[in-house]
């Protein structure tokens, strides 16, 4: 049985943890799984983060923005994620199609309808099985990544509560396919809920 998870969440919520604490659980408990993330998790898609995340450089257009992470994961569900899923793995992604209709679409202003066509287009319809969003106010999770920031960190606060409304939003639209979390919350019991959640999807029946 294959399972696809997916983290999302702004600045500073703590979802890499998250991920990496939910990718040991599994693995103890003999589950064959492999963790990833975007932009990145291949040769093409690093090289391509590093042109996204810098600070310095020429600036890069919404437009530009929105194929260069489109290219990122065309190579990263073709070379990682669809193999891997084919295989009956569970696939951990940290950010993927919902980041970029909130940082492109909701935060940069891109058209959402054209935003969601490009998305379709670089997974070939590939849906995560379940979304875990980690929210927290942004000034929260910006004042925990104040010692080094990349371009996203970098801009106004308006465009963190843009990202942060466009998060919500989907979330609510689609209980049952997000796991919405108070990112504030102590690690420990994030990392339960997150736990309980996933041990029922492997295992409906427990």
């Amino acid at each position: 049985m294959s399972l696809f998870i997916t983290f999302e969440g702004g600045e500073g919520c703590g979802k890499s943890t998250q991920a990496r604490v939910l990718l040991r659980k599994l693995e103890q408990q003999g589950i064959p799984t492999i963790l990833t993330h975007e932009p990145g998790g291949t040769a093409l898609g690093n090289e391509i983060r590093i042109l996204l995340k810098r600070k310095h450089g020429s600036s890069i257009s919404p437009q530009a923005e929105l194929f260069l992470f489109a290219a990122s994961r065309v190579q990263l569900v073709a070379q990682l994620i669809r193999p891997a899923l084919q295989e009956g793995k569970v696939v951990i992604c940290d950010r993927f199609t919902y980041s970029t209709i909130v940082y492109q679409g909701y935060g940069r202003g891109l058209d959402l309808a054209t935003v969601s066509v490009v998305n379709t287009m670089a997974t070939g319809n590939l849906n995560p099985d379940l979304t875990i969003l980690l929210d927290m106010p942004s000034e929260q999770g910006l004042e925990r990544r104040r010692r080094s920031k990349d371009r996203f960190e970098l801009e106004d606060l308006s465009f963190h509560h843009r990202v942060r409304e466009g998060y919500l939003k989907m979330a609510t639209a689609e209980p049952d396919r997000w796991l919405l979390i108070d990112a504030s919350l102590a690690k420990a019991k994030i990392a339960e809920i997150i736990w309980d959640k996933v041990r029922k999807l492997w295992h409906p029946s427990l």
